[in-house]
């Protein structure tokens, strides 16, 4: 088997991956919060966290390891390199912002999980992660153009 083959096709489920997860996530945590309840809004809290671990993180490992052992083929293209600097940019935004907000909801949902309501710094911190987490899945999606139709 041509080794660029296999190499593309673990770069491709890595990004499947890691955009399907952002996306699902996405929309089952905001889902989760308008119920307003709190146990639904801390399960749903605590599997974002867990399934960003497990799928994002393993497909961003995947994108990152293949698209760099693949780069050398197209070195010097134009697409190349805003994939790279949008990927960068996207990683930072979940480093910077996104994590971090994830973390400090976990910790409040566990403890708001058995209350009558969700405190209002949660709600503060759910509208930071929305407003970051548009701008970083924008940005991956951008990058999907650039990487299927490889604008010169």
């Amino acid at each position: 088997m041509d080794s660029y083959l296999l190499l593309k096709s673990l770069h491709v489920l890595g990004a499947a991956l890691f955009l399907g997860n952002i996306l699902v996530t996405a929309l089952w945590k905001v889902l989760a919060d308008r119920t307003r309840h709190p146990a639904i809004v801390a399960h749903a809290q605590r599997l974002v966290t867990i399934t960003d671990f497990a799928f994002t993180a393993l497909g961003v490992g995947l994108i990152i390891a293949t698209g760099e052992l693949m780069a050398g083929r197209w070195e010097g293209v134009a697409w190349v390199g805003w994939g790279r600097a949008l990927f960068m940019v996207s990683g930072v935004i979940w480093l910077v912002a996104l994590i971090p907000i994830q973390i400090a909801q976990a910790r409040m949902a566990r403890a708001f999980a058995n209350q009558e309501s969700i405190p209002a710094g949660y709600w503060r911190l759910a509208n930071l992660w929305g407003a970051f987490g548009i701008i970083a899945t924008i940005l991956p999606l951008l990058n999907l153009y650039f990487m299927v139709f490889k604008p010169a």
